[in-house]
């Protein structure tokens, strides 16, 4: 798979599927998806940010940068602690920046260097078998730790617990830096933070689109597939974002426990309040928030209202009004703020 980063940082076993997948606008990829068609069997056109909202990416990264070197240090520590041999497996792609970011931090504070690899896993797919098959070819199964980014509401968790009984001795443990759901013991911090990488798509991500996956394209023997973005290298800040957060590395991080309620019993308090029967249409959290704000239609956001004037929401508030899409100011309790996806029939 071609990407902005070296091999040294991440090795991709997906599927370069450029030039045969025509990205689709958010209007017409929403009526799809809301009518059927599996999310992964489409990919959406790239969003390329305004000067203003970068303006505001860069300025959230310079005040909250810290925050998630910090917690991206106490999950790494938490990791080493907890495993004795570690081969770091990243969900595409979210979690590869993270991925890399911790391969760095264990090496730089433990002298510990891990194989890394990006992987694909889709809800409702499952992840990459023949991906897995590569890894469990080269590694024991036990020194399998998956990565992500953050975890929003535990979708993604529930399907890589499902997809481990398939493969004998791999954990369905999974690593990330914000855990406001409450889902995972290895977490950097409980608290919905500003993760810099989820404030942009490819460009921080080593121009490497979402994974996909359809009949036509995909074989039986194929990874997973994803495309390049070479047109959006002029404006690629991967190691912008890497080699930023690696200069704020500390040795001293505390580690953090989850105390609270579960995420997903917020969500479907939510759910039940604007009587959304899909869940699927909530995505609680700055990052997923985000998501929905890029590359989804969105109906309104929810933002705490302890939060209004954060400067952690600056860059939300600029999407949400480029999407026309109304901001809600309410209480809630694990998330500083939701996005919930406009249902087809009012698209």
């Amino acid at each position: 798979m071609n990407s902005s980063y070296k091999n040294d940082d991440v090795i991709f076993l997906l599927k370069d599927v450029t030039g045969l997948v025509e990205p689709l606008p958010s209007i017409e990829r929403e009526k799809l998806i809301q009518s059927g068609m599996h999310y992964s069997e489409m990919l959406p056109i790239e969003y390329i940010p305004t000067e203003e909202y970068m303006e505001i990416y860069f300025d959230s990264f310079k005040i909250f940068g810290q925050s998630m070197a910090n917690a991206l240090a106490s999950l790494a520590d938490k990791i080493v602690k907890k495993r004795d041999s570690i081969v770091l497996v990243s969900l595409a792609r979210a979690g590869t920046p993270i991925g890399i970011l911790l391969k760095r931090y264990i090496k730089w504070k433990y002298n510990i260097s891990l194989p890394h690899y990006s992987v694909s896993i889709i809800r409702d797919r499952g992840i990459d078998d023949n991906a897995m098959k590569y890894i469990l070819a080269h590694h024991k199964a036990e020194e399998v730790l998956f990565v992500d980014g953050w975890i929003g509401k535990g979708a993604i968790l529930k399907e890589l617990k499902l997809a481990c009984k398939n493969y004998k001795g791999v954990s369905p443990e999974l690593a990330v830096v914000s855990d406001p759901a409450g889902e995972t013991e290895l977490a950097g911090t409980y608290d919905d933070i500003f993760i810099p990488s989820s404030a942009l798509n490819a460009t921080v991500c080593g121009l490497v689109s979402r994974t996909f996956l359809r009949d036509d394209i995909i074989g039986k023997d194929d990874y997973h597939g994803a495309i390049y973005y070479r047109e959006y290298e002029k404006n690629d800040l991967s190691y912008h974002f890497i080699n930023n957060i690696e200069k704020l590395f500390r040795k001293d991080a505390k580690p953090v426990s989850f105390i609270g309620q579960r995420g997903i019993i917020e969500v479907e308090k939510q759910a039940k309040r604007y009587g959304i029967k899909d869940i699927n249409l909530i995505k609680p959290g700055i990052g997923e928030t985000t998501r929905v704000l890029l590359r989804r239609v969105p109906w309104k956001v929810l933002v705490d209202e302890r939060y209004k004037d954060d400067r952690e929401l600056k860059h939300i508030l600029k999407l949400a009004a480029e999407k026309e899409s109304e901001i809600e100011y309410t209480r809630l309790n694990n998330y500083k703020c939701m996005g919930i996806i406009k249902k087809m029939k009012d698209i």
